[in-house]
């Protein structure tokens, strides 16, 4: 639903300004990322956890790890919800649910394999930083090349590069 919403509410927009629009909220939201522009869950999560602590409270303890998750689901949606507003809703649509089969399947793959998955999210835990800014590096770029109306750089880069490897024309 929100990637139908997201494409609606881009449908209103002329197409040139919603290339813009999306590639600045991409770019908003790598820097924010990266760590340059404030994150909210660093103002409410602790206080929540705290408070959820104390009063033994699942709710609190749910709320605090919304908060906390934002990091992961927050901008990948966002994105994603930048991207769809720029497409048809059925696109929109499509972008959304594969998102979330992704997120699903991400959490059941790790529920089946726990014990497994712990090695990973420790190297996650170990290289978090990196990844963090290699993402947010990854948004801005994409941002800005949506915003300067330059995104077929990164299909012809893409062509190329499945070309070189062999999936070219496939």
């Amino acid at each position: 639903m929100l990637g139908s919403a997201a494409a609606a509410i881009g449908g209103v927009l002329p197409s040139d300004r919603q290339l813009e629009l999306a590639g600045l909220i991409l770019v908003v939201i790598g820097l924010t990322f990266i760590g340059l522009l404030p994150w909210p869950e660093r103002l409410f999560a602790p206080g929540l956890l705290t408070g959820a602590r104390k009063r033994n409270s699942s709710i609190l303890l749910g709320a605090a790890f919304a908060v906390c998750a934002a990091p992961c689901i927050g901008t990948v949606l966002a994105s994603i919800l930048a991207i769809a507003s720029t497409s048809s809703v059925v696109k929109g649509a499509v972008l959304l649910a594969v998102y979330s089969a992704g997120l699903g399947l991400a959490f059941l793959l790790a529920a089946v394999a726990f014990t497994q998955a712990m090695g990973a999210f420790r190297w996650l835990r170990d290289h978090y930083t990196a990844i963090r800014v290699v993402g947010g590096l990854c948004l801005v770029v994409l941002g800005l090349l949506l915003f300067f109306h330059r995104d077929w750089w990164l299909n012809v880069f893409l062509n190329r590069l499945l070309e070189d490897v062999g999936l070219g024309n496939v």
